[in-house]
């Protein structure tokens, strides 16, 4: 215990820290008009600390009588701000105010200090900082946390303090207090029978261990969390939060024959909830420039940057190029834009993956949560509407909200896995968290209200065989209303492809996956900084862009085999979105017409036989060998199709623009490399040379296909594309336009066609993102320069 000297020393200490470093602070508080009847003021430790090393110690050591002597410093310390600014004419505003608390923040980084798991007893009497997630609130009491006695001998007052480790019990006095020697044991409690005298809020919380900090494996431990004054109700169910406070034993009145149960509860100083910080991820500047410089150096190709960053997305599959961009697009998420008169529009988008068994459903989800910094993983087999909504507990003979998968996951991802086994008077509960992305409680007697702003990403098997000629809620067991709340809904389809099943059998026999040493696949810490710093760009949609989007919704509500599930008002607000999400995947800040192109694209192939392209089978897509002819060619169906010929030419300059810098600056490589070709080995390059050989290894690196670009006068040469359908397509350079398009719906996206009985010249094997590394260093010219 604290002796007399040092809790004075301890005050002097504080009072000086505070008069300099927070003035200000409890000068704003008391200048301003508010009916708070406790004041907080933020005291960081770490300064704290620095300022006063002796001030520390004796806070480690005795945390809770020190935090009631800070208490009492800046009480002293407020009175003082509070005299000095009316006796320089401060104003009336002035007033005294009383219950100042300071609440510890900043605690330095340790073991002893940070917590991210539950603490154990050996933790007990310690100030600690506990990282968790909120899973369980109570509702807000009134404490009684002192009485007055009067001794009947003496009759001298004096006050007891609820017992905090007995659950707030008074336990009555042994002694008299008096120091002249009164020994009487006899003792009147003075508010017996009347009001209170002393209440103040009272409020008990549960957080969890964050199951993304645990290891695989670990079941998460839970804890109470006391919560008194200014902290009641400053976080709600789902929160992910920061407790700082002191780690206490609690335990109930001692009654005979019975066993005394100890446990450990955290008495909370400061809480700060953490949902709407921003991650570390973003406080790092290398990393920025990284990503950056990244897109830099993808300006002549940025679709093939993008199919780069695909391609490290869930690498143990091995193609799926449309599902991975799909995937790609919901991680990364839409704007949410908000009425002038408050209505708010999500910005979060949904995706349910409807597939025949073994077709990597479950490993797209478990990668999705993986890379997201706040997700849930929850199968369908035994989920109830408590478990994904919210449960009402009775605990203690007292009720609690307790929070499900969907509000444990706001403001992340919520994967939910086997959707079609949860039932139907269940499924129904996630209709208001899908779109109005809240969730209403009235449970035993609670009446309130929870966020869900969560992205949802589901997958279901097809009840029995996927037939084609059903519409799809048909197919899949899903009411109309449900399916509707999905941005996406891709269907994988099992089907018979002998040239599929080979490559799959190559790549899984003979790789068994994809090395770890390939040097083009981004890691998963990397692709988890860069969707955290993407989620947070606001992209602007151009008007090219809202044409495109407004010209295909149109078209699709006049189509005679339209899905009325699908097209629906929510069609458009989906479409928007995941033209923002490319938009925020490509690293820019507004929505341009390659964007809304894609957007459209993806659409098209979760329709199930849209209006532009028709049925196709996302399961047998590859990644196309040469991403910006292949964009090109998709550029110009769609556009084609919605009738925008404006558009389409506007597109097509931009690329011959591209195009006709990439030729002059290979004119000058040629000259360069001549002036080489005809020197001795002695010849030394010059600056200029030198940065005109590095961009032509950008060019190479960049390009799928060697002499794409020629110097000049040889622009005649005609590129020539094989498609997986068997056709040659002969398509001049953007200068001439595209004249033949292919009519099968995916062969801008480079898919294999199950249609084989037709014969078909013989194609190049599908190589993984490893093998074409291996090719491309196989077929590097043998000289090379290294500059300094």
């Amino acid at each position: 215990v604290l002796l007399g000297f040092s809790k004075d020393l301890i005050g002097q200490m504080f009072e000086a820290y505070v008069t300099e470093h927070h003035s200000d602070d409890i000068l704003n508080i008391v200048t301003e008009a508010c009916e708070d009847t406790h004041h907080p003021i933020v005291i960081n430790a770490m300064t704290l600390f620095e300022a006063n090393m002796e001030v520390g110690d004796y806070f480690n050591a005795y945390p809770t009588e020190v935090l009631a002597v800070f208490d009492e410093a800046l009480q002293r310390t407020a009175v003082a701000v509070t005299q000095k600014a009316l006796n320089t004419g401060g104003g009336g505003k002035n007033q005294l105010k009383y219950h100042f608390h300071a609440r510890i923040t900043g605690l330095p980084v340790c073991p002893e200090l940070t917590r991210d798991t539950i603490p154990r007893s050996r933790d007990a009497g310690h100030f600690l900082s506990v990282n968790g997630t909120v899973i369980r609130t109570s509702i807000t009491k009134v404490l009684e946390y002192e009485r007055d006695y009067m001794c009947t001998k003496c009759r001298q007052v004096f006050t007891v303090n609820a017992d905090f480790d007995q659950f707030y019990t008074f336990v009555p006095p042994t002694a008299c207090p008096n120091l002249e020697g009164c020994k009487s044991f006899k003792f009147a409690c003075l508010s017996k029978g009347s009001e209170p005298s002393a209440c103040k809020d009272f409020q008990e919380i549960k957080i969890q261990e964050q199951v993304q900090r645990l290891s695989v494996g670990s079941i998460p431990r839970s804890m109470v969390v006391v919560l008194e004054d200014d902290l009641v109700d400053i976080c709600k169910s789902g929160d992910d939060v920061t407790v700082y406070g002191v780690v206490c034993q609690r335990w109930k009145p001692f009654h005979n024959d019975t066993i005394c149960e100890v446990e450990l509860v955290l008495k909370a100083n400061n809480i700060e909830v953490n949902n709407q910080q921003t991650t570390a991820t973003l406080m790092m500047e290398d990393i920025q420039k990284e990503f950056k410089a990244f897109w830099e150096s993808c300006t002549d190709d940025p679709i093939a940057g993008r199919n780069q960053i695909l391609l490290s997305l869930c690498p143990q599959i091995f193609g799926m190029y449309v599902v991975k961009l799909a995937v790609a697009l919901i991680l990364a998420g839409g704007v949410q834009r908000i009425d002038p008169n408050g209505t708010k529009v999500r910005g979060e988008s949904h995706m349910l993956l409807v597939g025949d068994p073994g077709t990597g459903k479950s490993q797209f989800l478990k990668y999705a949560a993986k890379i997201t910094p706040r997700s849930v993983l929850t199968a369908g087999i035994g989920s109830t509407n408590a478990g994904l909504t919210v449960a009402a507990v009775k605990d203690g003979g007292e009720w609690h909200l307790e929070a499900g998968a969907l509000v444990l996951s706001d403001g992340g991802l919520c994967c939910i896995d086997e959707f079609n086994s949860i039932k139907e008077h269940d499924r129904t509960s996630i209709h208001e968290a899908m779109e109005q992305q809240t969730i209403s409680v009235a449970k035993a007697g609670m009446v309130c209200k929870l966020n869900t702003r969560s992205t949802i990403l589901a997958a279901t098997n097809p009840k029995g065989q996927y037939n084609p000629k059903e519409p799809l809620s048909v197919n899949v067991a899903l009411a109309s209303p449900l399916l509707s709340r999905f941005d996406l809904v891709l269907v994988l389809l099992d089907t018979k492809n002998p040239e599929w099943d080979r490559t799959i059998s190559s790549f899984v026999l003979e790789e068994k996956g994809v090395p770890t040493e390939s040097s083009t696949l981004w890691p998963m810490e990397k692709m988890k900084a860069y969707f955290c710093v993407i989620k947070h760009l606001q992209p602007q949609v151009s008007e090219e862009a809202n044409t495109i989007l407004a010209r295909y919704y149109q078209l699709q509500r006049q189509s005679n085999s339209r899905n009325a599930a699908r097209t629906t008002i929510r069609m458009l607000e989906s479409l928007s979105r995941l033209a923002e999400a490319h938009a925020k995947l490509m690293f820019r800040e507004q929505v341009t017409i390659e964007d809304a192109v894609v957007a459209v694209s993806v659409m098209e192939c979760s329709m199930q036989g849209g209006a532009l392209l028709g049925d196709a089978n996302v399961l047998h897509t590859s990644f196309p060998e040469d991403p910006g002819q292949q964009y090109q060619v998709q550029c110009q169906m769609v556009l084609e199709g919605l009738g925008l010929p404006e558009l389409l030419k506007q597109e097509m300059d931009r690329f011959s623009r591209s195009e006709m810098q990439k030729s002059s600056l290979l004119v000058k490589l040629h000259k360069c490399l001549s002036r080489w070709d005809s020197k001795d080995l002695g010849y030394q390059l010059t600056q200029p040379d030198a940065v005109l050989c590095f961009i032509f290894s950008r060019l190479m690196s960049a390009t799928a296909k060697p002499g794409s670009f020629a110097p000049e006068g040889q622009n005649e040469n005609i590129n020539t594309t094989h498609f997986p359908s068997g056709k040659k397509h002969k398509e001049k350079n953007t200068d001439q336009g595209f004249n033949d398009i292919t009519e099968n719906g995916l062969d801008w996206f480079q898919s294999l066609n199950a249609d084989q009985s037709s014969p078909s010249p013989k194609k190049s094997p599908i190589m993984t993102s490893t093998q074409q590394q291996q090719q491309h260093n196989k077929n590097r010219p043998a000289a090379s320069w290294t500059f300094t």
